[in-house]
């Protein structure tokens, strides 16, 4: 079959996007692994499917490059928003998407009748090991030692609808990420797998982070990591709780803001093309 396209990116991590209010996508996993590859197809990310809700405006499935299906994407989430924005022409201050770990809420700020950006309301940021998963002791893990492939790290753990270990470092981009990054994904100490942010800390309410996402390696960008880099960086005395943390990633930079009740994570979300594929 012929199915259209849009191929969209928050601060460059990108994902294929299909409509699915009208039709299904027959077999999204092994979908997800075709067009996800940069050289012989599409590329991304990943795909992510806009479905029909009952509870929300829409409704978001996320499928990473290894076919892995994903509960949340920050980034993704508000590239929802523009396509329900610009394409459906739902055009509303407030869009709601239903997600694997809840109702995430929008406040849009357009200009001349297109999405430009949006403030999410993320959910309260998880951190009882059990929740995360993440297999410490104690009722939260924060700078605790964790030994990866002969090398001991201190990680700070934090769930923001997906498991994600943060470890502060001198200089992010320095590190061989594509050895270490899959050594910290499917490390034993997380037993549904985990995201993982190496952040450095270039003054008070701002960070510099790279990260490697479970199921499709060293992104551009994450914002459901942007949001945890940012929440370790306050427990850790790094930063201010209630005050806005610019972070800077390899795709752009991302405003967090941790509260006790939630988190904000603002930013833009672009269209780069659309197009037709055959599936």
């Amino acid at each position: 079959m012929l199915r259209r396209f849009w191929k969209l990116h928050g601060i460059g991590n990108d994902y294929v996007y299909f409509d699915c209010f009208d039709e299904e996508l027959p077999n999204p996993e092994q979908v997800a692994i075709k067009l996800s590859h940069r050289r012989f197809s599409i590329g991304g990310d990943g795909i992510i499917l806009v479905c029909k809700s009952n509870v929300a405006d829409a409704k978001m499935r996320i499928f990473n490059a290894d076919g892995s299906e994903g509960k949340m994407c920050g980034n993704g989430v508000r590239c929802v928003g523009k396509f329900l924005y610009d394409v459906k022409k739902l055009q509303k201050d407030v869009l709601t998407v239903e997600t694997l770990s809840g109702i995430k809420t929008l406040v849009v700020t357009a200009k001349d009748g297109k999405f430009v950006s949006a403030r999410v309301d993320m959910g309260k940021a998880v951190l009882s090991p059990e929740k995360i998963p993440a297999r410490f002791a104690g009722d939260s893990v924060i700078n605790k030692p964790l030994l990866v492939d002969g090398n001991k790290y201190f990680v700070t753990c934090v769930s923001m609808g997906n498991p994600h270990c943060v470890t502060f470092t001198d200089d992010p981009y320095a590190l061989d990420l594509e050895r270490i990054g899959e050594k910290f994904e499917r490390h034993e100490a997380f037993p549904e797998r985990t995201n993982t942010e190496f952040v450095h800390v270039d003054g008070r309410n701002e960070i510099t982070m790279r990260v490697w996402e479970r199921g499709s390696g060293e992104t551009w960008a994450c914002g459901t990591g942007a949001c945890a880099a940012a929440v370790a960086s306050v427990l850790n005395g790094y930063c201010d709780k209630g005050e806005e943390i610019l972070v800077h990633l390899r795709g752009g930079d991302l405003t967090i803001c941790y509260t006790d009740e939630t988190v904000f994570m603002t930013g833009g979300a672009e269209l780069a093309f659309v197009g037709e594929v055959e599936i």
